[in-house]
Order: C-alpha cells, then sequence, then structure tokens
C-alpha cells in the first residue's frame, strides 16, 4: 500500500500506463528520472533520452531491463532527435505514443549567483530557448508521424510556476519556459484533430535535484513555511502529476498548464 502521507512515495498507479511507450527527454537525472521511475511502475516501456548522462541512463537501463531503453541525443540538433526515434522503434518493436519534454540546458538554480537584469545578455536566453523550445518543438516534430500510425499521442512539457511567481531573476529560464507554454496551447490546437493532447506541467523549486542542488537550505525552509501542503514539492511528486498527462485519464484535457508546487502558487 502506498504511504499517502510520506511525500517522497510515489503513488504510481500499476497499469495506469500499461502498453504505453513513453520518451522522457534528460530522463535519467532529477525529475526525469523521477517521471522516467513513475512511468515504468505504471506499466509503460520508457526511452530514456541522456546528453551527457550515460553512466546513470545505462543504470536505469540495467535496473529496468527490457522496460527501460536509454538512447544518447542532442535534442537540439534534429538529425540526433531523427536518429533517437529510429533507435527507439528498432530497440522497442512500438512506436513512441507519449513524449514528455523534460530535458534542461545546463542551469543552476542559485538565484544569488544569477546575472540580474543589468548584466544578462542575450546569450543567456538563446541558449535556455535552444533547449526549451528548439527541443522540444524538435521532439514533437520527430514523434508526430508515430502518433498519426498509433491513431493519439500524449505530449507533456515541463513549466515553472516563475510565470505567476517571478520572486527569483531566473530571467532567461523562465521567457524560455514561458514561449514553451504558448508553443503548448498553440499546438494543443492544430494537433487536436489528429487526437494529439499537449499539455504543461509547471513545478517550483524541486526538492532536490541536480539543478536545484545549488540552492541553499534557507530559500527551501522559506518555501515549505509558505506552501499550504507544508513541504517543498518533491520530483517524485511532480512525476506523479505527469503521470495523468501521459495516460488516457487526459483524453479531453489539452492545451493546459497544471501548477504543481503544494499550493504555493494560485491560479
Amino acid at each position: 500500500m502506498t504511504d499517502t502521507t510520506n511525500p517522497n512515495t510515489s503513488s504510481a498507479v500499476g497499469g495506469l500506463l500499461k502498453g504505453e511507450t513513453i520518451l522522457v527527454t534528460g530522463g535519467a537525472r532529477g525529475l526525469g528520472e523521477a517521471i522516467t521511475r513513475a512511468a515504468v511502475q505504471a506499466g509503460a516501456n520508457v526511452v530514456v533520452d541522456y546528453f551527457h548522462s550515460e553512466e546513470k541512463a545505462k543504470a536505469l537501463e540495467t535496473e529496468y531491463a527490457g522496460r527501460v531503453t536509454a538512447i544518447q541525443a542532442d535534442v537540439t540538433n534534429e538529425d540526433d532527435v531523427a536518429r533517437l526515434f529510429h533507435d527507439a522503434k528498432a530497440a522497442l518493436g512500438t512506436l513512441v505514443t507519449g513524449v514528455v519534454n523534460n530535458a534542461l540546458v545546463s542551469f543552476s538554480f542559485n538565484g544569488d549567483d544569477r546575472p540580474k537584469a543589468d548584466t544578462i545578455t542575450w546569450q543567456d536566453f538563446e541558449h535556455q530557448l535552444l533547449g526549451a523550445v528548439k527541443g522540444s518543438v524538435t521532439v514533437i516534430q520527430q514523434a508526430l508521424p508515430g502518433f498519426e500510425e498509433a491513431g493519439y499521442g500524449r505530449v507533456l512539457n515541463i513549466g515553472t510556476n516563475l510565470f505567476q511567481n517571478p520572486v527569483v531573476p531566473y530571467h532567461d529560464y523562465t521567457a524560455a519556459k514561458g514561449a514553451l507554454l504558448a508553443v503548448t496551447r498553440t499546438f494543443a490546437q492544430e494537433l487536436g484533430p489528429k487526437n494529439v493532447t499537449v499539455n504543461m506541467v509547471s513545478g517550483g523549486l524541486l526538492r532536490t535535484t541536480d539543478a536545484s542542488s545549488a540552492t541553499p537550505n534557507a530559500v527551501f525552509d522559506i518555501i515549505a513555511q509558505s506552501t499550504p501542503l507544508g513541504h517543498v514539492t518533491t520530483p517524485q511528486e511532480l512525476a506523479d502529476a505527469a503521470l495523468f498527462f501521459l495516460s488516457p485519464l487526459s483524453r479531453a484535457v489539452s492545451g493546459q498548464n497544471l501548477i504543481v508546487d503544494g499550493g504555493y502558487v494560485k491560479g
């Protein structure tokens, strides 16, 4: 039985994703790893895309032998992504029916060490836009032929609650995720007739991922004190919410952005 009182315990429902093949970009570490594990526990086969995290990706492949396939690809490179889908189908013999655009180009969530409005460069913005927008669009475009063959598809983009509550100067990161939200809604409109849903889940600072490991404990404590549920959201909690959008339960939901942060941000 799942311990629902423990925020670090997954509530993944066995069989919810049975028969699905899910691609998780950046799926070997942090939030991506949590989504990979939750999807496997829910019955899916998972393709873990990784860039540099080969050791962690291969460890997941070994741990979930026959259920997880690890493939290296740079999501900002069209040829890499085309190869990713080709190799995934060759390895699994099944179509990818859902994608999670989670890959994050190098970024550290430490507000004290981020460039402010008077020093941030356009190159900083380009760097984040390349990963969040180009990477996601490229993955979706390569997924579409398989979605059409399967007769349906699920796209889940990872956003941020900083849209609503920009309390730290992550200007480039927040702008890129804001653009990805726009892509989420416009793609949902166009791809709906193909029976493809496109949604977003937006967490706050997660405790803890590689990207948030630089965050001072005092910041986590402040967030926990201001959160109705009384703790900082974990990667596992966000991953559980992601399962809904990857499953048939969300078949009538598209173009939406769900905030998963324990009630910290409203609306």
